[in-house]
């Protein structure tokens, strides 16, 4: 009988192994056959993306109170450190917005019955995959075949550059101007208008990385030296060494870095993705632990250390620790040592401005405890972050800042989890903040079939809820004051279209800024997207929300609270011959009204073209807009040089262009130059205060060099 079972077991055992190799060469017979150029070499060549189609397509109508320089930063990084696909968790993938859960899993469990990758292009043989689907995966993964040490890695980086970036505007600015004694303003930039950015990079996917970021904007000064302020030399300066898959240390980085975990709503490590046409990834955050800093955002980062641990193969613990300075507005009212607000944009171009410059320390320590369920179907975790400051912060006495944060510690604790069963994926996120304030967040993504997709999503932030580092989903810009239910469902009857839509309500139980009192809105989105073949594609939307807002042309002293409607419309329509041209025509629309109020309307039509040559890209745009006022402003992308970002506002009537030329010069060295106007039929004065420029035109020129080693 032992010896029965030795030979069925030898067999089985041999049966699992001509399977694989059937398999294997059923493959590779298909790849032979789909790939001609197969036997050049085992990686297929990987493309540039533009980030900023990439976010475009995602959220074709931004908005304002959206960071999506933050959300652009946090993308490159995928982009710059592909994922390999033989070690890639669920989350790392689903954060490329590209896979949907149930090709995530298909993903997952070819890699588990097959074993690891041998080539990218064995994703043509994993079930629900589809060519369009690889070709847009491609710029975002690779395989590792062979491990290597770290010195054989150091020796081999997969990233290793030199950037330096300036710009500035060609008209005068009157902050840039003479001093006009018979004006009461004296207050001028104390920098030059030059802008400058330096970013070193030198990594290998998966294994280390070191970064250097420089930056000063128009205005500042170049040089400082405050150590005592973390000020070292460059108004802004960034830099991180990190290693990874060390054994049981699977990340450790001292310099400067983010967190993201769970649902965002303790931390949120920058994704601050809003609604979009992608109305089912984008509600639900990976947990994609550390991550250097490389933006040049100068808030909302720690500046410490950081490490992961692998206590066994289902649990992981993070432990930080920062010491940083954050820019601050003091409370002049008082006689102690108060801090009225925490800055954010980062501009120290006066002396006002100056003295505000990392005027209090703060300091971060946290922990995050993960557990993944053995079968790959989930994971739950834990969050800890402790924020001290050095001073005490209390905001300004108005009724809207009554729940705010007040003092100089806060802790929140949170507890996130997802589960996957089936075509089922839920997944939320609970925490507390020391106030006794609580939020929640639950979710649910669902493939109801091949041709249906549905997503639902339930959110809670209470009054008093306090998070520095969490940018879960919501309406507003802070996870606070705010009850909210989306749904989402898309329709993909074949190839060629796909229709989404969503339908967010939310509502504000307290004040808000610019709106006294208690208030509620809605949103909802309609998305059609058309692309019968791989060079053609165009797409329809249309969006409208309502939300209350004070009367703001009201001179009584307290305004009502009036409901707004804003509406958006946009139809864009592209050609694209790979490594050729690409022509994009796009027509976008919109109005924004008070309630019983004359809508103010605006639109926009927009004509780019993009030639590639052997050596020589070049990028084109011609735009004319017509606004009725800054109220229907119109935002929209436009295509800049790498590791830059341009969202510029339309508003008015008159024309925007701009032209870029980027250049290989040698196999190591590539140069961009990019001009960029706008004119003006009805202003004869852009801007105000220190930005003002005296005509009807802004003209910007900015040149960048990259020396790859």
């Amino acid at each position: 009988m032992k010896r029965m079972l030795t030979i069925s077991t030898t067999a089985y055992e041999t049966g699992i192994i001509w399977g694989r190799l059937i398999v294997h060469f059923a493959w590779l017979v298909s790849l032979l056959i789909s790939f001609p150029f197969i036997a050049k070499g085992q990686t297929p060549p990987r493309q540039e993306i533009d980030i900023n189609l990439f976010i475009q397509n995602l959220f074709p109508i931004p908005t304002e109170d959206s960071n999506y320089e933050d959300l652009y930063e946090s993308l490159l990084q995928l982009y710059t450190n592909p994922l390999d696909l033989n070690t890639a968790t669920h989350d790392e993938l689903a954060a490329t917005f590209i896979l949907s859960d149930q090709q995530i899993q298909s993903l997952l469990k070819h890699r588990t019955v097959l074993g690891p990758f041998i080539s990218l292009y064995e994703l043509q043989s994993v079930p629900g995959f589809d060519l369009p689907t690889i070709y847009r995966l491609l710029p975002f993964v690779t395989v590792e075949t062979k491990q290597m040490s770290l010195t054989q890695t150091l020796q081999n980086p997969s990233q290793h550059f030199l950037l330096w970036r300036t710009g500035r505007l060609i008209e005068q600015q009157k902050g840039f101007s003479e001093i006009d004694t018979t004006s009461r303003s004296t207050s001028r930039y104390l920098g030059s208008s030059q802008y400058n950015y330096i970013r070193y990079r030198n990594a290998r996917t998966g294994v280390y990385s070191l970064g250097l970021t420089l930056e000063k904007d128009s205005g500042e000064k170049w040089w400082n030296w405050k150590p005592g302020r973390q000020v070292f030399g460059p108004d802004f300066s960034s830099f991180h060494a990190q290693i990874m898959n060390r054994g049981k240390l699977k990340n450790l980085i001292l310099g400067d870095f983010q967190m993201q975990a769970g649902q965002g709503l303790v931390m949120a490590a920058g994704f601050s993705l809003g609604k979009g046409s992608e109305v089912i990834r984008t509600t639900y955050r990976s947990t994609l632990g550390l991550r250097p800093y490389t933006s040049v955002l100068e808030a909302n980062f720690f500046r410490g250390i950081a490490a992961t641990y692998s206590v066994s193969k289902q649990i992981e613990v993070t432990a930080y620790y920062s010491r940083t300075r954050r820019d601050a507005s003091m409370d002049n009212n008082t006689n102690e040592n108060t801090i009225s607000s925490l800055l954010l944009s980062g501009y120290h171009r006066t002396a006002t401005e100056k003295q505000k410059q990392n005027l209090i320390p703060e300091q971060n320590m946290g922990l995050h405890a993960l557990y993944k369920f053995p079968s790959q179907t989930g994971q739950l975790g834990l969050t800890f972050l402790n924020t001290h400051y050095g001073s005490y912060l209390l905001k300004k006495d108005v009724p809207y800042n009554r729940f705010e944060f007040e003092g100089k510690q806060n802790l929140t604790i949170g507890i996130h989890g997802d589960y996957r069963w089936k075509n089922f994926h839920f997944f939320g996120e609970g925490a507390r903040s020391k106030s006794g304030g609580k939020g929640g967040i639950v979710g649910l993504i669902a493939g109801l079939g091949k041709t249906f997709d549905f997503t639902l999503l339930l959110r809670h932030y209470d009054k008093n809820f306090h998070t520095f580092y969490g940018n879960s989903v919501s309406e507003a810009t802070r996870p606070i004051n705010e009850s909210g239910t989306y749904w989402g469902l898309r329709y993909s009857p074949n190839r060629r279209w796909q229709f989404s839509t969503y339908y967010d309500s939310f509502k504000f139980p307290w004040l808000k800024f610019q709106i006294n009192a208690p208030s509620v809105g809605h949103d909802f989105y309609l998305h059609a997207l058309w692309k019968p073949n791989k060079r053609f594609n165009a797409y329809a939307l249309y969006h409208e929300k309502h939300k209350a807002h004070n009367l703001t042309d009201n001179t009584i002293p307290i305004p009502p609270v009036l409901e707004t409607t804003r509406r958006n419309a946009l139809i864009n329509i592209e050609y694209e011959v790979p490594l050729r041209f690409s022509i994009r025509t796009r027509l976008q629309a919109g109005d924004f009204s008070y309630e019983g109020k004359t809508p103010s309307r605006g639109w926009t039509l927009i004509q780019d073209i993009t030639w590639k040559f052997r050596k020589l890209d070049l990028s084109a745009r011609v735009a004319y807009f017509d606004t009725d006022d800054y109220n229907s402003r119109q935002y929209v992308y436009e295509k800049d040089m790498l590791y830059a970002f341009s969202l510029p506002a339309y508003y008015d009537l008159g024309t925007r262009h701009y032209l870029m030329v980027r250049y290989n010069l040698t196999s190591h060295m590539k140069v961009w130059l990019r001009w960029s106007q706008t004119r003006y039929s009805k202003l004869d004065t852009i801007s105000s205060g220190l930005s003002e420029i005296k005509g009807n035109k802004r003209s910007e020129l900015k040149m960048q060099v990259m020396y790859q080693f």
